[in-house]
């Protein structure tokens, strides 16, 4: 207690547990922890408000291309959503609603981006360093996302170029679009909604395409003041309409993974979508993909394709190569001379900046020990970090549904976590032993080898630099509901402070996931 004193009149806060982020992951997980009775948190937030990527985002046409009612946590149903699929300023409202209801406000420190985070073994805690003070904790979650840091390409010529550059997810809301000249670097979820809403209004759109992606109708409606009056007075009705939407997408999980040839069917109708909208065939055949549907992420629109068909837009079949003052070369040697250019290039996934300030046992970096690829137990705990989690970690990314559903998920395990260091009780750590670690992701990634996300003959962002699979969960989420349950004390070294310095045994254990 003397100790945390003289922290503290050093301007060194210790709490039981620090959150990483305010987004989905990291709301979710300080609720969960004051429902199991802890309150001695806080939540670090680098920005000042809260939302996470839907914060970020604020592009136009931004919107969520799952269903809204099953975009939300079970644990704070909505029934007012305005649309079927909701846009982004509904989903910060939601998430600012929730830091509402459940009181999380006073537990938020903003404008406190981690820069280091550092492991303590003799004391067995956490060192946190941020921009806005310094913090101990017993126990780190970290809730940063994988789409969080952005990504933007070493262009030759970018620096030089005289116009205005900015990525979708820092959209700059102060430079007038209309009447220019716009290069659109990207085909992914964010410059499909990008390209629509802008096209009408700028002089020239030159849309870059590397890959072109498989893109369904999004059959978005708004929902009547019948539904959401239904939905208030009788809950269970909303409950039973967020079933109906998880088991569609439970069911469709085995062609993603185990039968990806049934998705032919699919293609077939991503195909009738495309011709009803692009009537050039030379234009359809530069859309057309020639990989597995579902390889990359499928995306939802029914106004991309138009939008592409209209004469102030040009398609060009390849990335962008070079910049020479204000004209952009295509790796085609197509060049168009542009006023602005706005990446939709994605973020850093298998390669997040986090990882770099996180200081494990040992003094090795979260960063150095992924190097060979990202993995962590029940996509939660890293051997060699004791006491740190992760919400939305390696394998627990999913192609098909609700991302919420897993992060419920984790935030079971969490949970349960919280109550296993009580069970032991005093100055405690839980290391995710190296051979459980290994263990589990071996089993992932033999299942993860007849999926179409490998099998489908494409590059996508769910690999990593050596071409492994170390974003996607191959399976259900009830398959990973059951597997982060409860904890599993015999896949953890134990540590109490006499022998917090030593390095988790390796001794060998089957893990099914």
């Amino acid at each position: 207690m003397a100790q945390q004193e003289r922290e503290e009149q050093r301007g060194t806060e210790h709490v039981r547990v620090a959150v990483i982020g305010s987004g989905f992951g990291g709301l979710g997980a300080a609720v969960r922890l004051r429902r199991e009775g802890v309150t001695d948190f806080v939540v670090l937030e680098r920005a000042d408000s809260v939302g996470g990527t839907w914060r970020d985002n604020s592009y136009p046409g931004c919107a969520c291309d799952v269903p809204s009612h099953l975009y939300s946590f079970s644990f704070a149903p909505h029934s007012q959503w305005p649309r079927t699929f909701s846009g982004q300023e509904h989903i910060r409202a939601y998430l600012e609603h929730v830091t509402d209801v459940f009181r999380l406000r006073p537990h938020l420190r903003f404008g406190a981006e981690v820069t280091l985070m550092t492991w303590d073994a003799e004391r067995l805690r956490w060192d946190i360093e941020t921009t806005s003070g310094r913090y101990t904790a017993d126990l780190v979650v970290s809730a940063t996302g994988p789409l969080s840091d952005p990504k933007v390409p070493d262009v030759p010529g970018l620096d030089s170029f005289p116009g205005k550059v900015f990525h979708s997810a820092r959209w700059d809301h102060g430079y007038d679009l209309r009447g220019k000249r716009v290069a659109m670097v990207g085909t992914g979820a964010s410059a499909i909604q990008i390209v629509p809403a802008i096209q009408p209004d700028v002089s020239r759109l030159t849309l870059f395409q590397r890959t072109p992606p498989w893109v369904m109708p999004r059959v978005d409606r708004r929902i009547t003041g019948a539904e959401r009056a239904l939905h208030r007075a009788l809950p269970v009705t909303g409950r039973m309409r967020r079933g109906l939407l998880w088991g569609i997408r439970e069911l469709q999980v085995q062609a993603f993974t185990k039968h990806p040839d049934e998705l032919g069917f699919v293609e077939q109708l991503a195909k009738r979508n495309m011709a009803r909208a692009i009537k050039d065939p030379a234009l359809r055949a530069r859309l057309t993909p020639d990989y597995r549907i579902g390889c990359k992420r499928i995306l939802l629109s029914s106004t991309y394709y138009p939008a592409l068909a209209r004469p102030n837009v040009d398609v060009v079949a390849a990335g962008l190569a070079e910049v020479r003052g204000s004209t952009v070369v295509a790796a085609d040697g197509t060049e168009a001379e542009v006023d602005a250019i706005i990446f939709g290039t994605g973020f850093h996934v298998t390669d997040m900046p986090i990882a770099q300030r996180v200081v494990g046992v040992g003094g090795r970096t979260l960063a150095e020990a992924w190097s060979g690829g990202m993995e962590a137990l029940r996509g939660a705990s890293a051997a060699g970090f004791p006491n740190w989690m992760t919400v939305i970690g390696p394998n627990t990314g999913l192609g098909n549904s609700s991302m919420i559903l897993m992060i419920e998920s984790q935030l079971n395990y969490l949970a349960d976590y919280v109550r296993q260091l009580d069970v032991l009780g005093g100055r405690v750590a839980l290391d995710a032993r190296p051979s459980a670690v290994h263990a589990w992701n071996r089993r992932v990634q033999r299942r993860m080898e007849r999926t179409v996300w490998n099998t489908g003959g494409c590059t996508s962002w769910y690999l990593d630099a050596n071409g492994r699979n170390t974003t996607v969960w191959p399976g259900t989420t009830t398959e990973f509901r059951r597997a982060t349950r409860s904890v599993d004390l015999a896949e953890y070294e134990v540590l109490r402070p006499a022998a917090a310095t030593a390095a988790p045994s390796d001794e060998k254990r089957e893990v099914s996931a």
